[in-house]
């Protein structure tokens, strides 16, 4: 085992010692949870009026750009499959025209 493998298991170890005294007490469990709650909610809130600022700005909100990723990311990998079907079907054609 290296040391970093040693290392990170030791600090997970620690990081889940730390969390089980940290939710050991229900009430201070519930509070935690409530808390991570309202940040979600705040945050959710925040990004939502953000989204509808650009728009009146006449801005194409962050939502948009996410999902523009996702179809360019998806785009990519279907080219690519299509690129290595292509090259299958040269090699194949090549290789039946040259036998």
């Amino acid at each position: 085992m290296g040391w970093r493998s040693g290392l990170k298991k030791q600090v997970t170890e620690l990081s889940q010692v730390a969390l089980e005294r940290l939710f050991a007490d229900e009430k201070r469990a519930n509070r935690i949870a409530n808390a991570l709650g309202t940040v979600q909610r705040g945050k959710a809130a925040f990004d939502r009026t953000q989204d509808e600022l650009m728009r009146v700005l006449n801005f194409a909100p962050r939502s948009e750009f996410k999902k523009l990723g996702k179809q360019l990311s998806s785009l990519k990998r279907r080219v690519k499959e299509l690129d290595e079907k292509v090259t299958r079907l040269r090699e194949q054609r090549s290789s039946t025209i040259d036998g």
